[in-house]
């Protein structure tokens, strides 16, 4: 998905179901969104995290 849908969609599901969600870069220019719970991939491709829980 494009960057722009990850950041929406990110924020979106953290304040929704109020959990932690990192926007991740995937290969040939994708992005990802998952709970920052379940991720185990590199950490350097991490671009954002949405914690529902920081003022």
């Amino acid at each position: 998905m494009s960057q722009a849908l990850a950041f929406a969609n990110g924020w979106n599901l953290a304040i929704t179901l109020m959990v932690c969600v990192v926007v991740f870069h995937a290969d040939a220019g994708n992005f990802g969104v998952m709970l920052a719970a379940e991720y185990d991939g590199d950490p350097a491709a991490v671009i954002h995290e949405f914690d529902p829980f920081q003022p």
